[in-house]
């Protein structure tokens, strides 16, 4: 028989998955498998993957939409329990109350109506109750026909001294009472949201210093209206005092009861009856009225709206870093091919590391092709002997400094000697020297400088992405705008959520799986990842995934979550290579009974497979979602959603931006992506933009939606301005476009590629104040209107892979500021 605290703590678990269940549209069931799935320990991966049955076919993202709100909405349960018992203790809760704290559905509203009866100190108000003023404020608020001065003067005691003590109290009692009215300060919060702005200026004295911010020297823009990138370059710059923000609330005379009291106010009033009608008492309860809007309402309010503005940016901003550490993680494996890394440098040269076909170290070396050595050709003879010796296939360089004189080396290197027949590819080096000089890089290659462990993990990269990123701490990937201003466990958490699904949506070969890719496999921890390898070393490789089950504090449960992430290609079972869990073994055994045939003889074999029904194999442990997904991996045993690796085949001749000319349909590959387009490699050194008009002939809301990162793509080129580096590129190859050379519309300046890391802003020119009610305009431009135009009203963001792109494609400038520039000079 459960107890009345065990029931209300079953409601509230009923009340909250049939929210979760409201907000992702899905039945309670769904979301009560879900849950109970999580608490008892299991991963989203394996719960998307191997229990569908169970929830429905709730996929990936969809769990972890239930995993946040589920773990948000706990918690103001949590709160709303200690909310109830705080206001019982002081005996102040009645059903009415309880009703109002158990509908509120947000961790503001809560607070809003516990805000009366949240201990605190002894206020004024307070100290006007114990003076027994209280009558004389309840009087006058109900009757303004009453004289204050007059009335006042009949609560004289030894506290009050005079009238104007007793008025004084009195105000305090009700400009409380007004300031913890959680329905009205409800509704002026949402109103000053919908209608207020954020306003910007520069402290006196701190033009020069704080250069960087010069696009919020003179701002202003609707809340509404104001992208993650701008809040957060605002709030930088006010930490660094540079920058003084004010919420402004939009406050414009309206008309109402109260003459002359603007909107906020009106609205007070209009809540507790004030008005004025010349009453004795009118303009006292008036004045009331906008004391409690500036001294109290408007405070809270704004420190409430500076909170929500901090959060919603940053909840864009982690959002915007997950998805550019997806791409990044889920790019194109060049595979098992023996690889050259160059990580490239001047003064202290290039370094060199040629890794084998499984990513081994076989031979390093450091080169100075570059200033202020320039030993072009011998350096090039190093190169051509070592990839000989090693039959290199591939050439990494690294995108940072001197990458693009690094990759001029290795195209030369290429024409003198086609026999070699190598192929390059630019690779981000971004957290590279985190690596380098991490614990398990020293681990990991002990034998070699920090200098060359950083050429080695280049190289890796290029072979897989995702087995080598994940050796390093993806906050230090690069990725992310402002990431130091984000909240840490905020963007730790979710960053780690995307490996763990990139991780287990590839796969883990267990038998030659690093320590840090196999804890990212779901259920395995720390510990589990180094008793693998250990195991492994100890025993050689893995057979069968039975055999996991002798690594040391390997149980059932972790077993289970992990087995079906785990491959063990040319082990002892074929099943071992492929995502069909091992539980699910029995299913294939059925299905080969049903076609007469061998596992090896089925597995690959379309034709057989598409033959059968699911519906024929299930039973009340396997649904038909799940025999469905076997039929499909034995039809493609061990698939990976990596895309095919590709590099873009650039144009002979077209080495240079002299060398385009407007209409030339080229190849390339994308580099970044932003909201107002992409930024294409055309292999020129700079980078040309499809603006996100040009991208396609249907509106796109998400350029996100047509291209992302590392993807080749076809151009025509629409507009080459040589002196200012600017190519403007078009994925719509039907159009016609202009003639002229030399134009100014829609390009993109490109800057040397290579040639700045991606952690400084872009240099910004100074905005107009934007109008009070106005849209907020700016964009990423370059100097100049085509550059505002192209970049079409989103600033840049700073610190990041995307200021990167943004540099490289001429929109900025090579250092400042941490927005964009807007459209035109002033």
């Amino acid at each position: 028989m459960t107890t009345p605290v065990e029931q209300v703590a079953k409601q509230a678990q009923q009340a909250i998955e049939r929210k979760i269940a409201e907000e992702l549209g899905v039945r309670d069931g769904q979301v009560k498998a879900a849950v109970e799935l999580l608490d008892g320990g299991a991963t989203v991966p394996f719960v998307a993957r191997y229990r569908k049955e169970v929830t429905g076919s709730l996929d990936d993202a969809q769990l972890r939409t239930l995993e946040e709100r589920l773990r948000y909405l706990r918690e103001l349960e949590e709160r709303r329990t200690a909310v109830l018992e705080s206001i019982g203790s002081q005996g102040k809760l009645d059903d009415a109350l309880r009703a109002q704290i158990l509908a509120a559905d947000s961790k503001a509203r809560l607070e809003d109506i516990y805000l009366p009866y949240k201990p605190k100190r002894r206020t004024k108000a307070q100290i006007a109750r114990e003076a027994g003023l209280e009558p004389l404020a309840d009087t006058l608020l109900a009757d303004p026909a009453q004289d204050p001065a007059a009335l006042a003067a009949t609560y004289l005691n030894e506290s009050v001294a005079d009238a104007a003590a007793a008025l004084e109290g009195a105000r305090s009692i009700l400009v409380e009472r007004f300031g913890e009215d959680a329905d009205l300060v409800g509704s002026l919060r949402e109103r000053m949201w919908t209608r207020g702005r954020l306003v910007a200026t520069v402290r006196e004295g701190k033009e020069q210093d704080g250069a960087k911010f010069a696009d919020y020297f003179d701002f202003a823009e609707p809340y509404t209206k104001l992208p993650s990138h701008r809040i957060l370059a605002m709030l930088r710059g006010e930490k660094e005092e540079v920058l003084d923000l004010d919420l402004s609330p939009y406050d414009g005379e309206e008309a109402g009861d109260l003459p002359g009291a603007n909107d906020y106010e009106q609205r007070i009033a209009a809540r507790f009856g004030v008005a004025d009608r010349g009453r004795p008492g009118d303009k006292w309860l008036g004045d009331t009225v906008r004391w409690a809007w500036r001294t109290r309402i408007l405070v809270r309010l704004g420190i409430d709206l500076r909170g929500r503005l901090r959060q919603e940016a940053e909840d864009e901003a982690v959002r915007v870093f997950a998805a550019n550490l997806r791409d990044l993680l889920l790019a194109a494996p060049a595979g098992t091919r023996a690889t050259m890394g160059l990580d490239p440098g001047f003064r202290t040269g290039v370094k060199v590391a040629i890794v084998d076909a499984t990513g081994k170290v076989v031979a390093y070396d450091t080169i100075y092709p570059h200033q202020p050595a320039n030993k072009w050709d011998a350096s090039i003879a190093t190169l051509a002997a070592l990839a000989k010796k090693h039959a290199v296939d591939l050439v990494a360089i690294g995108n940072g400094t001197a990458s693009r004189e690094t990759d001029k080396l290795a195209e030369d290197l290429i024409k003198r000697h086609p026999e070699l027949k190598l192929t390059k590819a630019m690779v981000s080096e971004a957290g590279a020297s985190v690596y380098s000089a991490s614990a398990f890089a020293s681990q990991e290659l002990p034998e070699l400088d920090v200098s060359i462990r950083g050429a080695v993990s280049i190289a890796r990269r290029l072979q897989d992405p995702l087995a080598e990123l994940v050796k390093i701490d993806p906050k230090s990937i690069g990725v992310g705008q402002y990431q130091h201003d984000l909240s840490e466990v905020k963007l730790s958490r979710s960053l780690d959520a995307v490996v763990e699904d990139c991780v287990n949506a590839v796969g883990v070969d267990v038998n030659t799986a690093s320590a840090p890719l196999l804890t990212r496999v779901s259920g395995i921890t720390g510990t589990l990842a180094d008793n693998i390898v250990a195991h492994r070393d100890a025993n050689g490789p893995f057979r069968t995934r039975r055999a996991l089950k002798d690594v040391a504090r390997l149980g059932p449960k972790a077993f289970e979550q992990c087995a079906g992430f785990l491959r063990i290609p040319d082990g002892d079972d074929p099943l071992d290579a492929s995502s069909v869990h091992p539980e699910a073994y029995p299913v294939v055994r059925r299905i080969l009974a049903a076609t007469g045939g061998e596992l090896r003889g089925l597995i690959g074999n379309g034709t057989a497979l598409r033959a059968l029904r699911p519906g024929d194999f299930a039973d009340d442990t396997f649904g038909v979602p799940t025999v469905t997904d076997i039929l499909g991996e034995l039809d493609k045993p061990g698939r990976d959603p990596r895309p095919a690796f590709r590099t873009a085949t650039f144009k002979e001749g077209v080495d240079k931006i002299g060398d385009l000319e407007v209409g030339m349909v080229l190849e390339g590959v994308v580099t970044n992506v932003a909201a107002f387009g992409a930024f294409v490699d055309v292999g020129v050194h700079q980078d040309g933009l499809v603006h996100v008009s040009a991208l396609s002939k249907t509106f796109v809301k998400d350029p996100r939606e047509v291209v992302k990162p590392g993807d080749i793509v076809t151009v025509r080129v629409t507009t080459v301005d040589v002196p200012r580096k600017r190519i403007g590129l078009t994925l719509r190859l039907d159009d016609e476009v202009g003639r002229e050379r030399g134009g100014d519309r829609g390009g993109s300046r490109g800057n040397d590629r290579g040639n700045d890391r991606g952690d400084r802003g872009a240099r910004q020119g100074r905005p107009p104040r934007q109008d009070r009610r106005g849209s907020g305009g700016g964009s990423a431009g370059g100097s100049g209107s085509s550059a505002g135009s192209a970049a079409g009203g989103q600033a840049a963001p700073a610190n990041s892979a995307m200021a990167d792109a943004l540099r490289r494609a001429g929109l900025t400038g090579g250092s400042g500021s941490e927005g964009g520039r807007r459209s035109g000079r002033r």
